[in-house]
């Protein structure tokens, strides 16, 4: 049975999720919602689905609500689509406070419902590669890491980025789900998280077109923050995050084994080409781009990146299906919001935190797997 699915939300992602649906045969968005009704209307009527006020949506006959509000409202929608008896797919991250994302994932299980929650780019090609190579001993046991997202900040392309110089954002909350849900996928769960940061300028003059250009807004976030998150497997991966910084050499995340060296490509995103390289030899290239999850599709006018976005609601829809669980659930979403809250409290209070959740670290997602999820089940 396809699974119906009503979005909440109508922002700018919520074009690469409508789009995307069409490539899954286990799901199918028929309805969309948002507190502005002309956002809705105006999405309704470009993907030809219904628009309908949030609680016409909790009240409908859809399965699961595609949650992609505003972060700061994740865990409202989830939790009143969760006490409509509605499965939850929610876009990154899961809340924007632990009590918050314990709350949801504690309804979800009472009342017998699914949660699962982005970045779901740990599912595409190019994590799944260097996931095998991991699994299948090319590189043996890992020993150590590095993870690289570091840039000059948003305020140089973002028309309003002063939202995230305030608490609640800074680069590790903004981009740091991408890298810590790939590590988890790849090396499993975090024990201890250990950071350290501090705050380049006290303000930052808006740059990007818009109406903010030449604007100065106050910095009250650290923009650079170094952390080394220690692996239950026994791994170190240290974690450099930063707004502070104009050009860099690094790759995005680096693993190092006690057989081979491993290059992950960019997890914002889902193929990328993945190196390895074993006796100190030159690196060994794995392009994914033939891949069906790994083919470049984004932008539309020019493709240059595989976003496949909606690939882990497909996903957690046909395990409803089939009644086995789904990679991307609650437990992974609940534990790397924890990792990346670890990683602020370390900062701030200079001091190691333990981390008291747990997951499993999400089964590996084969090629055939990955297209039998597909409409056409061919790729």
């Amino acid at each position: 049975m396809v699974q119906r699915v009503g979005l909440i939300g109508c922002g700018v992602i919520s074009d690469i999720y409508l789009t995307n649906a069409a490539l899954f045969g286990d799901i199918d968005i028929t309805a969309c919602a948002d507190l502005r009704p002309e956002a809705a209307q105006a999405k309704a009527e470009h993907y030809a689905i219904r628009a309908m006020s949030i609680a016409e949506l909790l009240a409908s006959d859809v399965d699961i609500v595609l949650n992609l509000t505003n972060p700061e409202a994740h865990v409202e929608v989830s939790l009143a689509a969760l006490a409509a008896g509605k499965h939850v797919y929610t876009e990154k991250p899961l809340a924007t406070r632990l009590a918050d994302g314990e709350a949801i994932v504690l309804a979800a299980k009472a009342a017998g419902l699914r949660v699962g929650a982005a970045p779901d780019t740990v599912l595409g090609i190019g994590v799944q590669t260097a996931r095998r190579l991991i699994g299948d001993g090319s590189t043996g046991e890992i020993v150590s890491g590095v993870a690289t997202v570091m840039s000059r900040g948003m305020e140089h392309w973002h028309p309003a980025p002063a939202y995230y110089f305030q608490p609640g954002g800074g680069p590790v909350l903004d981009m740091g789900p991408y890298y810590v849900a790939a590590l988890v996928t790849l090396l499993g769960p975090v024990s201890r998280v250990f950071a350290t940061g501090r705050r380049g300028l006290a303000e930052r003059v808006v740059t990007a077109e818009g109406p903010n250009r030449g604007t100065t807004i106050p910095v009250a976030i650290d923009t650079t923050i170094h952390a080394v998150l220690s692996f239950v497997s026994g791994a170190q991966v240290t974690l450099l995050a930063s707004w502070d910084v104009w050009k860099h050499g690094h790759t995005p995340i680096e693993l190092h084994g006690v057989g081979a060296s491993l290059r992950v490509p960019d997890p914002n995103f889902f193929g990328g080409t993945v190196e390895i390289a074993r006796d100190r030899d030159a690196w060994h290239g794995i392009d994914t781009a033939g891949e069906r999850f790994g083919r470049p599709n984004y932008p539309q006018a020019n493709p240059v990146h595989a976003n496949y976005r909606g690939l882990g609601l497909a996903e957690m829809a046909a395990a409803i299906e089939a009644g086995r669980p789904h990679r991307l659930d609650g437990d992974f979403a609940l534990h790397t919001l924890d990792v990346l809250m670890a990683v602020g409290i370390s900062s701030a209070e200079e001091r190691a935190v333990a981390i008291t959740s747990t997951c499993h670290q999400p089964a590996p997602l084969g090629v055939p797997e990955a297209l039998a999820l597909l409409a056409d089940r061919r790729g």
